[in-house]
């Protein structure tokens, strides 16, 4: 087991209204790993990046980065960390170099060592050939490029990284993945990655924790966490229903269909050898009185351990 880089104990945080946006969340993160958050908009995601980042005070509960206390040592964390905001910190009428010489001032750098580590970033990031355009004029992946190599400047040790491909298209976002995986792999830097889309938290994380209200509901490596579901997904759409509760008893005597959920029109279960099982799912259906428009068969994802554990679909919860 890694020394431990980011460590969240019981975190409770009670915004204005009694919105509860942290509900004694925990979570440990190991040294040298991407860690991924993964939730719906409002799961709490962004409020526990502001607790480590030591730009909110939990109301009760221990988070630690680095081995150092966010409420007792803030100034020692903010030096330890980077960090990528949901929003770029980009300053749109500076060039890319000047906006990473900027933040390297921030930090304490100057000089010759400031020139080479902008060099650097800008090289590394492929940017140096628009390093003295308006970062105006970059793309929306070369901004959030640039955001990033903003948050390395002062060689963190810890990097956070709130919703970083949220708005970027898939090419841009596929390039980002790539230096991300690097930070950690070539670089030895934690990554804490907040994010609301399933197939980057399924790609990137070596762990990952699922947030839904303010808790983690499940946490574990994306491939130990599906694994624990047995049997296949099965997603049944009908034209006609007898009522959620009568769909849910009729496929009650298909013995290898189990976990089952009823929302609408559309039926979710999880089946043994789920190929083999649809037949007899379709049959008990329409006995019953649905009406069977599509079948759909899919090996467990990170959607299906959502809805194991808070009886929604991640999309459902994202709406909601």
């Amino acid at each position: 087991m890694k020394e431990l880089a980011i460590e969240a104990r019981d975190l409770v945080k009670t915004y204005p209204g009694n919105v509860r946006a942290l509900d004694e969340l925990s979570f440990a993160v190991a040294g040298g790993t991407i860690f991924g958050l993964l939730g719906p908009n409002g799961a709490g995601k962004s409020t526990t990046v502001k607790v480590l980042n030591t730009l909110t005070r939990p109301d009760s509960g221990v988070a630690r980065v680095g081995g150092l206390d966010v409420i007792r040592q803030p100034d020692a964390v903010r030096h330890a960390i980077g960090s990528v905001a949901q929003r770029s910190g980009v300053d749109v009428n500076a060039s890319g170099r000047e906006n990473l010489t900027l933040q390297g001032r921030f930090h304490g750098l100057g000089g010759a060592e400031l020139k080479t580590r902008v060099a650097s970033l800008l090289d590394r990031f492929l940017l140096t050939p628009a390093a003295d355009r308006e970062a105006r004029t970059y793309s929306g992946g070369m901004q959030r490029k640039l955001d990033v190599a903003m948050g390395l400047i002062h060689r963190p040790r810890v990097l956070f990284l709130d919703e970083p491909t949220t708005g970027l298209d898939p090419e841009a976002r596929s390039d980002l993945w790539k230096e991300i995986t690097r930070l950690a792999h070539d670089d030895g830097i934690t990554v804490l990655l907040t994010t609301h889309y399933l197939e980057e938290a399924d790609r990137l994380a070596h762990r990952l924790a699922i947030v839904d209200r303010g808790r983690v509901v499940a946490e574990g490596t994306p491939d130990a966490l599906k694994g624990e579901l047995s049997g296949d997904a099965v997603q049944i759409e009908l034209s006609e229903t007898p009522g959620d509760s009568a769909v849910a008893a009729l496929l009650s005597s298909v013995r290898t269909v189990h976990d089952v959920t009823v929302t609408g029109s559309t039926v979710r279960a999880r089946a043994d050898h789920g190929g083999s099982a649809v037949p007899a799912m379709i049959t008990a259906l329409e006995a019953g009185g649905a009406r069977v428009s599509s079948v759909r068969v899919t090996r467990p994802s990170l959607d299906d351990v959502y809805l194991r554990h808070t009886g929604r679909t991640f999309n459902e919860a994202d709406q909601a």
